[in-house]
């Protein structure tokens, strides 16, 4: 089995993903289908030996839907995500909405000047001859529903084949029956006088409620494409050539011919084509693309560079080490569509409503007509019950359209998991978007989450009454550990490069096992090491100056000569700036702060004061962390976990939601639901506040969508009129639908602008 993933072409509504999820799971080995309204796409696992893309657009082709299979070339490409024919459909619905607009407006003024001139003496009657209005509704009610209408009547056409009914049917039987009694009365009066019913037309309902469901149709794709416009910007950062060096030329290839091991140049402006490493010249690189920070960062010769970030002033030459798919821009596009097209739990209710909505509907509408013809006409005459059970038939079809209900999720969703990736928080899926707002327990490693994850120099004490200025210290303790492997070592010589402090030559350098080292520098024998070093050369010094910050977890390097003790350097793994502020916006969601690391105690208790975190539990084995998140969720707590190595990835995958640095292990991104890039802290925050958010955008949606049914269907039937007179047109019904579906949409996109 395997999962494809395809466009589909036709879907309008909610019912008709139900429709087509169902016809193609009755098929034989077809293991599970997905289908989303809100981006328009299939998921459906198969074994493609067995079952083909015939066979299954054979089964659908008759309902008016089709399958289209996405390109998977091994580069990424614009035409997977944009040439898919939403931009003709849209093209479609502009020039049918530029047609019907003008006529819609012209018509629903000239209703309501004939409505009000009925019951409000002082408006005179209309200036045209009914006769004549009657015949100009019609021709252009003609042109309207034949053409402009042509989806809703095709709709009705496969209810009447295939037994599916979908939003299409509803509008098109509606405005059928409108169109084809209004019809009969104007081009058949005696039928009229026969029957004894109104000579009243309905052609200006059809027109109007076809013009604004059209329009509402038009305003919903074109707001569906900047819902997702969260994978076009990022299409948009992908070079489409590269500058390589290949027989020692120069050459300009296009991005798909990028190999392996493939040199690089990169000049000012450019965009980086492919991930890799560089091994020749520096530069400032903007990687604001997965960082979110706006300030350019220097690179040099073994940094590494990702594709899809701009290099800002100088030239160098990188070597290709992932292409096509493997870049990290590639899988960031990759796991936002995935994240873009998933369902969250939230969704199956309003999927079990829209699956059954349109037959009770369908039920309703004829009900309500057959009770105005029995009932009605016992209190007001067959001729005017027949007219009002037709409008209230009308005004139930067209109000109760399921759109609003199949885009209340998705739109949110698709937004919300865009907004993420433009703030480099990558959800894996919509189930961990919804699960993320519940979390009120946070477990967070120590190493690279909450501190940097490599050592540091952070404090220089040359001693009292000692010569040396703190560089010319800095200077000898570099120049000593600039031939040692240490960590340690890395530590002091990185301040020194930093700093442009001079790394001289040594001689007769020697490691002292366990203790530090030794060596000759600008011809006087230096020591740096640890306090067992200096005891053993009997050199006085008070080590109880160094229990304080050893407590700390700080690790001392003292620097002396055969003579004295000339200072003391700390080295430690400093706290992130970013995570103290963190914690405090984590406490102020209302989220308890649990340390796990596997360092010792002592670094840890002071790791966890600094940054202000509610429980601590050091020394932990990858085991302890799995027992620490199982013992939260025992006692009640939504857990999140956030980690970057192998050691968390069980963590990760037992907590409620995984959270990854992506600065980490790729067994821990795996693992996680959600990986936050550059492995800032910070981004847990508003991660946690886009889940809520999110989740929020979505109730109100679906209490928009559910308003203006449970209000619009009741009322359009005429469950009111008796005692209020009330009775809503299927003019206002249109209105209502069209202004449904926009509304929910324009609900999902407020949430691209607010601040997270």
């Amino acid at each position: 089995m395997a999962i494809n993933t395809f466009k589909v072409k036709g879907m309008h509504c909610a019912s008709c993903a139900s429709i087509i999820t169902k016809k193609i799971s009755a098929l034989p080995h077809i293991k599970d289908v997905l289908v989303n309204y809100g981006n328009e796409k299939a998921k459906i696992d198969f074994d493609p030996s067995l079952v083909t893309l015939d066979t299954i657009n054979k089964e659908i082709d008759k309902l008016g839907y089709s399958l289209i299979r996405e390109n998977k070339k091994d580069e990424i490409s614009h035409s997977d995500h944009l040439a898919t024919g939403g931009d003709d459909e849209l093209l479609e619905l502009q020039q049918k909405t530029h047609f019907i607009l003008p006529v819609t407006f012209i018509v629903f003024v000239l209703m309501m000047w004939d409505i009000f001139s009925r019951i409000i003496y002082s408006v005179p009657n209309l200036p045209i001859p009914m006769q004549l209005f009657n015949t100009v509704s019609m021709v252009l009610a003609t042109i309207t529903l034949f053409w402009v209408g042509k989806p809703y009547l095709n709709g009705v056409l496969r209810f009447i084949r295939f037994r599916v009914a979908n939003m299409d049917t509803l509008i098109g039987i509606g405005t059928l029956v409108a169109y084809s009694y209004s019809t009969i009365i104007t081009l058949l009066p005696s039928v009229g006088s026969l029957l004894r019913v109104p000579e009243y037309t309905y052609f200006d309902v059809t027109i109007v409620v076809i013009g604004f469901i059209t329009f509402g149709k038009y305003l919903e794709i074109r707001s569906k494409k900047k819902t997702g416009d969260a994978i076009e910007k990022l299409l948009n950062l992908q070079a489409k050539t590269a500058l390589v060096i290949r027989g020692g030329k120069e050459i300009e290839i296009p991005i798909g011919q990028v190999v392996h091991e493939d040199l690089i140049i990169v000049k000012p402006g450019s965009s980086i084509p492919v991930d890799g490493v560089i091994v020749e010249g520096t530069s400032y690189i903007d990687e604001s693309m997965i960082t979110g920070e706006p300030m350019p960062v220097s690179k040099k010769a073994e940094d590494g560079v990702v594709a899809g970030t701009i290099n800002t002033n100088g030239t160098f030459t990188f070597k290709a080490t992932k292409i096509g798919s493997e870049t990290m821009l590639a899988r960031i596009i990759k796991m936002v569509e995935e994240a873009q097209g998933s369902k969250a739990p939230i969704q199956a209710l309003a999927d079990k409503i829209s699956s059954v909505f349109v037959p009770v509907v369908l039920g309703i509408s004829v009900v309500t007509l057959v009770s105005w013809l029995v009932v009605g006409t016992q209190y007001l005459g067959f001729s005017q019950a027949l007219s009002f059970g037709l409008v209230s038939f009308v005004g139930i079809l067209v109000i109760a359209c399921p759109c609003a209900l199949g885009l209340a999720t998705p739109t949110a969703i698709i937004v919300g998991v865009g907004k993420g990736a433009r703030e480099g928080i990558l959800i894996k899926d919509a189930a961990t978007l919804q699960k993320l707002h519940n979390v009120n327990a946070v477990v967070v490693d120590k190493t690279g989450t909450l501190t940097v994850g490599k050592p540091e120099l952070i404090s220089i004490n040359p001693s009292q009454g000692q010569s040396l200025r703190e560089e010319e210290f800095v200077s000898i303790l570099a120049t000593l550990e600039n031939k040692s492997e240490h960590p340690i070592a890395h530590a002091v010589i990185n301040y020194a490069k930093k700093e442009n402090i001079e790394i001289k030559d040594v001689s007769n350098f020697e490691i002292i096992k366990g203790k530090g080292l030794k060596g000759v520098v600008g011809g006087v024998e230096y020591f740096a090491g640890n306090i067992k070093l200096i005891e053993e050369l009997n050199l006085n010094f008070d080590k109880s100056v160094l229990e304080k910050e050893t407590l700390e977890g700080k690790t001392p390097v003292i620097l002396a000569d055969k003579n004295a003790v000339l200072g003391v350097i700390m080295i430690a793994d400093a706290v992130k700036p970013e995570a103290i502020e963190a914690v405090k916006n984590l406490h102020k969601l209302g989220i308890k702060v649990v340390m796990l690391t596997g360092d010792n105690k002592n670094t840890a208790n002071y790791i966890a004061k600094v940054v202000g975190i509610d429980e601590v539990v050091a020394e932990a084995m990858p085991e302890n962390k799995l027992y620490k998140v199982k013992e939260l969720q025992r006692d009640g707590y939504v857990v999140a976990m956030a980690g970057d190595g192998v050691n968390d990835a069980p963590a990760l995958a037992q907590a409620d939601v995984g959270i990854a640095m992506a600065t980490g292990t790729d067994v821990a991104i795996e693992s996680a639901g959600i990986t936050l890039l550059h492995g800032d802290i910070s981004k847990f925050v508003k991660a946690i506040k886009l889940s809520r958010m999110t989740m929020l955008g979505i109730k109100q949606n679906l209490f928009w969508a559910f308003i203006y049914n449970i209000v619009g269907i009741p009322l359009a039937s005429g469950i009111f009129f008796p005692f209020f007179g009330w009775l809503l047109s299927p003019v206002f019904a249109g209105f209502a639908m069209a202004m449904s579906s926009v509304s929910v949409v324009g609900n999902s996109l407020r949430i691209k602008s607010k601040k997270l």
